[in-house]
């Protein structure tokens, strides 16, 4: 952390793993990695939780800024290598996740985490010291502190200035203290390596580098308003506020982070990945612009034969786990999923994925679309954005993955597609463990090949309607 939340465009597990986690297990954290730099991953009061374990811990963070740092600078990438967590800062960071097809559960930023991180410490007893920030700034913030955080002792307070010269009487001088916790404020890299260069003398249980938070704390540098900051733009206040000193590290910083975490995303990618990507826009944004005036009429024919809107979203479960909003044609009343309950021992399909030739919730438009495999054609829209592929698995709903066996998992491996095997051997006549399979037989070999020979018998299973309905 340097300065604020947004204020930055700043492993263990396997993919299924982190997603059993979040997912399937609902466990409140997950392991990922930004630039090779692993991170917690979890939810504020987690991170106050682990911070508050009754362990010996060292808590950076990771942004914008200190991943160009750590970049160049050996001993700082190895004192966040050495630390008990690392905490993802930032839009920034939850950007370059998401190029590795992972996504951030809770921007961990300082700013707003060591305060209510400070709250819980005030309710169990404990003490912090403050160390760093211009002389009075670090004071401000401890009288604030003290006054915002009922229980909170503040143990001692010493500025990163004169005060701080000697390394030795400074780690005697906060030992002496008796403090639980100590933050550091000496800004990036410096504090992360004064921490990891003294952590094994100092006796508290957390010791944090926090960056510019005594500054905002006690209120001598303001924060963004909170419509800003919700708009994930406080970077940008920063900047307009301070246009000459944060220039290079806002403009060029970023620009440069990008541009690592993306060739980092791409040379990390599997093969075949880029020219599926290529295969997906360029046929995308071609089938818009051909089906234009389909999809106009097909909505026109949805509004004319029943209320309510002709295109609806559906949320589905997409690759690794990540919830994503899935486009479709509406071809059933708009009380449709509050009768679900009703008609689900109707099924005629065997397993957890409910289908039912007979449904009386489609409309009369709604059976014909089904039949050819109109209903899907928005779809087109998710693939263009990056949720979907053309090929592969069909995206389930979230109550159908929740119930889905582990090896089912699997199949979340792949980016969800509009077609696949599933659909042109059968579609909703082949049961659920058959699904699977084919899902992960298509996982396991899938090239770009098989995709363009899998697009080209879909054209087959529409006209000859198998399984549609």
């Amino acid at each position: 952390m340097q300065h604020s939340s947004n204020a930055d465009f700043g492993s263990g597990a396997t993919p299924i793993e982190r997603f059993s986690k979040t997912v399937k297990t609902a466990q409140p954290t997950k392991a990922l990695a930004v630039l090779d730099q692993p991170l917690w991953d979890g939810t504020t009061q987690g991170a106050i939780t682990q911070c508050l374990n009754g362990q010996r811990n060292t808590v950076f963070f990771l942004n914008a800024h200190c991943a160009n740092i750590r970049a160049r600078h050996r001993s700082y990438a190895q004192a966040l290598a050495r630390a008990n967590y690392v905490f993802p800062d930032g839009i920034g960071v939850e950007m370059a996740a998401k190029m590795c097809g992972d996504q951030v559960t809770t921007n961990l930023n300082g700013t707003d985490l060591v305060p209510d991180l400070l709250q819980e410490a005030g309710r169990r007893g404990l003490s912090v010291f403050l160390l760093g920030a211009r002389p009075n700034v670090a004071q401000a913030a401890a009288d604030r502190l003290e006054a915002s955080c009922p229980g909170l002792v503040i143990a001692g307070v010493r500025d990163g200035y004169a005060q701080s010269t000697d390394n030795r009487q400074t780690v005697d001088h906060i030992n002496a203290s008796g403090a639980d916790i100590v933050l550091v404020a000496k800004g990036v890299p410096l504090q992360e390596l004064w921490i990891d260069q003294h952590r094994d003398q100092l006796e508290a249980d957390l010791v944090m580098g926090v960056g510019a938070l005594f500054d905002f704390v006690s209120g001598m540098v303001p924060r963004a308003p909170k419509p800003i900051r919700k708009a994930r733009a406080e970077w940008l206040y920063r900047l307009c506020c301070e246009p000459k000193r944060m220039a290079r590290r806002y403009l060029i910083g970023n620009a440069a982070f990008l541009s690592r975490a993306s060739l980092h995303a791409v040379n990390g990618l599997a093969a075949g990945t880029i020219e599926k990507r290529m295969l997906d826009v360029v046929l995308a944004s071609f089938c818009i612009i051909l089906l234009s005036p389909v999809l106009f009429l097909i909505a026109l024919a949805i509004r004319m034969d029943s209320r309510g809107a002709a295109v609806f979203s559906q949320t589905r479960v997409g690759e690794f786990g990540a919830d994503f909003k899935l486009f479709k044609f509406r071809t059933m009343h708009l009380d449709a999923e509050k009768r679900r309950a009703d008609i689900l021992a109707t099924s005629d399909r065997d397993g957890l994925c409910f289908k039912s030739r007979q449904d009386p919730r489609v409309t009369r438009v709604g059976s014909f679309l089904r039949k050819w495999s109109l209903d899907e054609i928005p779809q087109i829209f998710n693939v263009f954005k990056g949720d979907m592929s053309f090929v592969g698995p069909r995206p389930a709903l979230p109550i159908e993955v929740d119930a889905y066996p582990e090896h089912a998992l699997g199949r979340l491996l792949a980016k969800p597609g509009i077609t696949g095997l599933w659909q042109v051997s059968g579609r909703a006549d082949i049961g659920f463990d058959k699904m699977i399979d084919l899902d992960l037989a298509y996982i396991k070999a899938r090239s770009l090949w098989l995709d363009l020979m899998l697009l080209a018998l879909t054209f087959r299973a529409v006209l000859l309607r198998q399984g549609a309905y």
